[in-house]
C-alpha cells in the first residue's frame, strides 16, 4: 500500500508535474490553497485529469493575519518585507499538514525546487535544488517539524526539464507562464495595494546624506534600499536610495557608493543544520532572493542576533529581507536582516 501524501496543487506547471511524479510512489491527495483570487477550478480540472482526489482549503484568514498584515506593517516601518518566506512556515505548510492530519497522511509536498535529506545526527537537511532555479532561499524558515514530513519531487530537475515532462504528459499546464508576482498582489503594484489598505505615508522629501532636499518622493513605501529607478531626481550623478526614515518621512539618496557593507546584523535566526552558534562559523551567504552567494563568517551576537562578516562588501543588504547561510548545498539556517554597517547608523 502506498503511503498517503498531501500535495499543494496550484494548477501551475510545477505542481502539475509534481503530482504526476509523486503518484508513482504515493497515494496522492491534492489540496488547492484558496486565497480568494480564483484558480481552484483550474487546479481541480488538473487533479481530475490525473485521476487524483482534490479538495480546496480556504487560507484567507491566516494569510491576512500572518502575511498580509505583516507586509503592510513592514513597509510602513520603512522595511522591505519578504512575504513568501513568511508564508511557507506560517501558512502554506501548516495548512497542508492540517489537511494531512485529517487524511491520515504522513507526508506533504509542494513543487518547490529544493531537496531534503537525512543528516548524520537524525536531523533533516534542506538542500539546494538545481542552480538554475533553486528555491532553498524561500524555504529557509521551515522548521524540523515541517521538513521531516516534506517532499520536494522537483529538487533534481531544472525548469526546462519540468516543462518538457509536462508537455510529454500532455498536461495543460505545460505552456502556462510562471507567476513572478506576490500571490495576493497579482498585478504586481504593491504600493497601490498598500494604499488601498490605508495608513500609507504622504509625499515627503528626498534628501542627501547631509540633509539637503533634492526633491519630493511619492511616499516612502514606494521605495526600497538600493533602488535606482523611478526616483525622478536629476543631478550630477545617478541617484540610489540609501536610507528610509519613517519618522521624518524622508528618503535619503546618494551616488550609491555608501551602499556597500561588510557587516550585517540579523535577528530571529532559524537554524536547520545546526542547533545554533557557539562561535564563529564560515559559510556562504545569500542576502536577497538571487543566485548571488558570497563567503562570510557568522558569529553569535547579543539577544540571539547573528552577525555576518562578509569577505567582500555586499551591495545594499536590506532590512526585512533574509540572510540565508549555506555550507555547500546545505542550508545551515537563516535570519532576518536588521541593519548593515556603513549603510544605516
Amino acid at each position: 500500500m502506498k503511503p498517503k501524501l498531501i500535495l499543494g496543487l496550484s494548477g501551475g506547471v510545477d505542481s502539475a508535474v509534481s503530482a504526476a511524479l509523486l503518484r508513482e510512489t504515493y497515494d496522492v491527495r491534492c489540496v488547492f490553497l484558496d486565497i480568494g483570487l480564483g484558480g481552484g477550478e483550474e487546479a481541480g480540472a488538473l487533479a481530475d485529469s490525473l485521476s487524483l482526489p482534490f479538495q480546496t482549503v480556504d487560507i484567507r484568514e491566516k494569510l491576512e493575519h500572518f502575511v498580509c498584515a505583516d507586509f503592510h506593517r513592514e513597509y510602513l516601518a520603512g522595511r522591505t518585507p519578504l512575504p513568501c518566506a513568511r508564508c511557507n512556515p506560517l501558512v502554506k505548510f501548516p495548512a497542508l499538514m492540517e489537511a494531512a492530519e485529517a487524511e491520515g497522511a504522513r507526508f506533504v509536498a509542494t513543487g518547490h525546487y529544493a531537496r531534503v535529506t537525512a543528516g548524520p545526527d537524525g536531523r533533516v537537511l534542506l538542500r539546494k535544488g538545481q542552480p538554475a532555479n533553486d528555491q532553498s532561499y524561500m524555504l529557509s524558515r521551515l522548521t524540523q517539524t515541517i521538513l521531516c514530513r516534506a517532499v520536494f519531487p522537483l529538487g533534481p530537475y531544472e525548469k526546462t526539464q519540468v516543462r518538457a515532462m509536462a508537455a510529454e504528459l500532455g498536461l495543460a499546464a505545460a505552456k502556462k507562464p510562471d507567476s513572478m508576482e506576490i500571490c495576493f498582489i497579482p498585478d504586481g503594484d504593491y504600493a497601490a495595494w498598500l494604499d488601498r489598505r490605508g495608513g500609507t505615508p504622504p509625499p515627503g522629501d528626498f534628501i542627501d546624506r547631509d540633509g539637503r532636499v533634492l526633491g519630493r518622493h511619492k511616499g516612502y513605501h514606494h521605495y526600497t534600499i538600493g533602488q535606482g529607478r523611478g526616483l525622478g531626481v536629476s543631478g550630477p550623478h545617478r541617484y540610489f536610495v540609501t536610507a528610509i526614515d519613517p519618522v521624518r518621512n524622508t528618503v535619503t539618496l546618494s551616488d550609491g557608493s555608501d551602499l556597500m557593507a561588510r557587516r550585517v546584523v540579523c535577528a530571529r535566526p532559524n537554524w536547520i543544520a545546526v542547533d545554533g552558534l557557539d562561535g564563529p562559523r564560515p559559510v556562504t551567504v545569500r542576502l536577497r532572493h538571487s543566485r548571488t552567494e558570497q563567503p562570510a563568517e557568522i558569529l553569535p551576537g547579543p539577544n540571539g542576533q547573528v552577525e555576518v562578516r562578509l569577505t567582500e562588501p555586499a551591495r545594499a543588504p536590506t532590512p526585512g529581507q533574509l540572510a540565508v547561510f549555506y555550507d555547500g548545498d546545505v542550508v545551515v539556517g537563516s535570519a532576518w536582516i536588521e541593519r548593515s554597517e556603513g549603510v544605516w547608523s
